[in-house]
């Protein structure tokens, strides 16, 4: 580096403060804050980032408070001093917090639907680095100021908008830390959002959608996700059938400025208790994600229909302690070894991050959820001889006459002798 560029560095950093101007290799990068998934954790790359504001995205009932109550949760466990700010624009549910894990001792809830004042608290307290998360759930029930004072058949167009445009321009300086300082106090903001129809727009795939706020948020955001629900889980209680005690949520990076966008993580989660299965409301299947990114990173190793962890431990035949045939045995056991659960828990981690060519997608997981299953494949049906009229009709074995469907000529052919038929024209000839 010539002397000029660090006299200059040096007079800036006079001017504005130690740190105002550094070197790319003496900046640190802000820890992150875990979600509470091991799946979402690798497809946010390590999880939520620090000091960024993210966005979470879904439909109605999909699980997008869901997953942010439990990254609340998750980090008040592994930080006892963890606090966060919970703009409450919609109704904050204590108890649906406290069955998700949350310590609601350490969350300061603020109801309002005041855009500007929602977004003044928020900028306030980011700034003076009282909490370490701030969460505003959700952004369309937010309401601006001047439109609160106009009628119902009053129109105001893009308020919210350039609100919340203003709000990530001033954010910048309210959520910055150090650069070189490792232990300045990182931050994670959160906006729960909405989709919306987007009227007069056409898209291949279905109806396209959009979300309240403007363009502007888009670009603001460091990381976007997308909750959707996949399938319910059901248990079967006795003399009661099945009862639906939670739900497949399917979470997608739509954009990820600090790892691979696009990912998908999978997350059995439960909103009922389920004590046939052994389950609590607001739990995580944390051991099936385990397992599933397990064999994906192949921490797991499958052996024909035998699955393997080394460990370092060998039995007399030169085999891995740690062996189980099939996958429901090695599912009870890593349920049954917490310690086996964190160990595996940090070499998954560590394996993630190591394969950078790796997407993961939706085959990928159903790839390793399904490893060791037995597929049955059904014999392929024997292609049917051409059928004319008047020859005998084709019966398949074990049926005493025809079956409509078995054979598209025959049904033809049936169809027009019932047509003759009302018509008035009937074709005595034998179907």
């Amino acid at each position: 580096m010539n002397s000029e560029a660090l006299a200059l560095i040096a007079k800036v950093n006079k001017e504005h403060g130690e740190g105002a101007v550094c070197f790319a290799s003496e900046m640190k990068v802000p820890r992150r804050f875990t979600s509470g998934s091991l799946s979402l954790d690798i497809a946010l790359g390590g999880g939520w980032p620090g000091n960024q504001w993210v966005e979470v995205i879904g439909r109605e009932s999909h699980g997008k408070t869901f997953v942010v109550y439990k990254t609340l949760a998750a980090n008040q466990k592994r930080d006892p001093n963890f606090t966060c700010l919970w703009i409450a624009a919609e109704h904050y549910d204590t108890d649906q917090a406290e069955a998700l894990g949350v310590d609601n001792e350490r969350v300061i809830v603020v109801p309002t639907q005041a855009m500007e004042f929602a977004y003044q608290t928020m900028l306030e307290f980011a700034a003076s680095r009282a909490v370490d998360m701030i969460v505003l759930d959700s952004y369309p029930a937010l309401i601006a100021d001047e439109e609160q004072e106009k009628d119902m058949d009053e129109a105001v167009m893009a308020l919210g908008a350039r609100l919340t445009g203003k709000f990530f321009r001033k954010s910048g300086a309210a959520t910055k830390r150090s650069m070189t300082d490792p232990d300045d106090r990182p931050i994670l903001g959160v906006v729960i959002n909405q989709y919306r129809d987007k009227i007069g727009a056409f898209s291949p795939h279905g109806t396209p959608t959009t979300t309240p706020g403007g363009n502007a948020k888009n670009y603001a955001f460091y990381t976007r996700v997308e909750v959707r629900r996949d399938e319910w889980i059901q248990e079967a209680r006795p003399g009661k059938g099945k009862v639906n005690v939670g739900q497949v949520i399917k979470v997608k990076t739509v954009k990820n400025k600090s790892a691979a966008p696009q990912q998908v993580a999978t997350i059995d989660a439960y909103f009922r208790s389920a004590p046939f299965l052994n389950f609590a409301r607001g739990d995580y299947d944390v051991t099936k994600e385990i397992m599933t990114m397990g064999i994906l990173f192949d921490v797991i190793e499958r052996k024909g229909a035998y699955f393997q962890i080394d460990n370092g431990e060998y039995d007399d035949k030169g085999k891995p302690v740690l062996r189980w045939q099939g996958k429901d045995p090695m599912l009870a056991a890593i349920r049954e070894d917490l310690d086996l659960q964190d160990s595996l828990y940090e070499k998954i981690l560590t394996a993630s991050k190591k394969v950078d060519e790796r997407s993961i997608t939706e085959d990928d997981l159903e790839a390793a959820k399904n490893a060791g299953t037995k597929k049955v494949s059904r014999r392929p049906k024997p292609e049917s001889k051409d059928w004319k009229p008047g020859d005998p009709l084709p019966v398949k074995p074990g049926n005493d006459r025809y079956m409509p469907g078995d054979n598209p000529a025959v049904d033809d052919h049936i169809l027009d002798q019932m047509n003759a038929q009302v018509n008035g024209g009937l074709n005595t000839e034998a179907a």
